[in-house]
């Protein structure tokens, strides 16, 4: 037996129990590993809450890192003891998961397991955003919310690698500077004034070719105002809510306006296309061009705790998770 944190019934942090549970089994395509470290994400919480359904019970956790103990029938590119990390499969808050061969990759030399535990979907989502969703390039302008969160760190570092041109919201002063730290033009205290009326102050009327908005009903239909015609909103996330059903003529009403509502797992549907973008973002890390912030480590019997810091707005970068 081991230890994980399993969800019996949708709800609040308290939903999630340390408890026992039977060790994996490593079934053909698939890897059971010791798990180093587990990334915390706000998709665990739509997870534990109901929001996002999924059978119950279940061990919560869709990324993690650690050592492979185990390789099922039929994998190949893996052995016993390599580190990998992984996103895109639930049961990683355990002391041992078991882990799809088809999302996990195998950790390049003088990466921890810690960091591969704090890249894979927050790096990767930052990545398809800027490189995909809406391709940044020199001369465009982007607006990230929530900037000195895990995403928002990592996106803002990625648009100016690009070349964009970056606006952000914070909510605090020692917010600001991590985001103005990860290369920001411009940051903006959302608490202390309308973003919108920020963005326009600085840059004139509807300045924005892209908006990466993964807070939500808070922020969305204000992030469609700053848009020029023909430009992108791109809502990756539900930090303050789900967005409200909306009238396709708004976006008409706004000259033509782009919505999309992107998901990682669309973005690394091949194994090309996750290698690749994990390939970039660890070759970055390596050249000292991107930096990763874990900003919290928690033990993993507590994960309520990190939920309840991570939903209460009160953490930056990344958040784990140790067994």
């Amino acid at each position: 037996m081991m230890r994980a944190i399993q969800v019996t019934e949708p709800g609040g942090p308290e939903a999630l129990v340390w408890t026992e549970v039977d060790d994996p089994v490593a079934e053909a395509g698939m890897l059971v590993v010791d798990v180093d470290a587990a990334g915390v994400n706000y998709i665990d919480t739509y997870h534990r809450s109901g929001l996002y359904p999924v059978p119950l019970p279940f061990i919560s956790g869709v990324e993690g890192a650690g050592s492979v103990a185990e390789v099922g029938e039929g994998v190949e590119g893996f052995a016993v003891g390599d580190q990998v990390a992984w996103t895109g499969h639930p049961g990683s808050y355990a002391e041992k998961a078991r882990v799809p061969a088809r999302v996990a990759v195998v950790l390049p030399e003088g990466a921890s397991t810690e960091l591969g535990a704090a890249t894979m979907l927050q790096g990767m989502t930052a990545h398809f955003l800027a490189c995909s969703t809406f391709p940044l390039e020199p001369g465009h302008r982007c607006q990230i919310h929530a900037g000195a969160g895990g995403v928002g760190l990592l996106l803002i570092q990625i648009a100016k690698l690009r070349g964009a041109e970056v606006f952000t919201t914070v909510g605090t002063a020692a917010k600001a500077e991590l985001a103005a730290g990860a290369g920001a033009d411009h940051v903006i205290n959302y608490r202390d004034e309308d973003f919108g009326d920020a963005v326009e102050r600085i840059a004139g009327p509807r300045p924005l070719d892209v908006v990466y908005d993964g807070v939500g009903a808070d922020t969305f239909d204000r992030g469609l105002d700053v848009l020029r015609p023909r430009g992108t909103m791109a809502t990756f996330g539900n930090a303050s809510g789900p967005v409200p059903p909306m009238a396709p003529l708004r976006l008409s009403a706004g000259g033509s306006l782009f919505l999309t509502r992107p998901t990682l797992g669309d973005h690394t549907a091949t194994r090309a296309e996750l290698e690749a973008r994990a390939n970039d973002l660890f070759g970055w890390i390596a050249e000292g061009r991107l930096d990763v912030r874990i900003g919290a480590r928690f033990a993993m019997s507590e994960a309520r705790a990190a939920h309840e810091a991570l939903q209460g707005r009160e953490t930056t970068g990344k958040v784990l998770l140790i067994p």
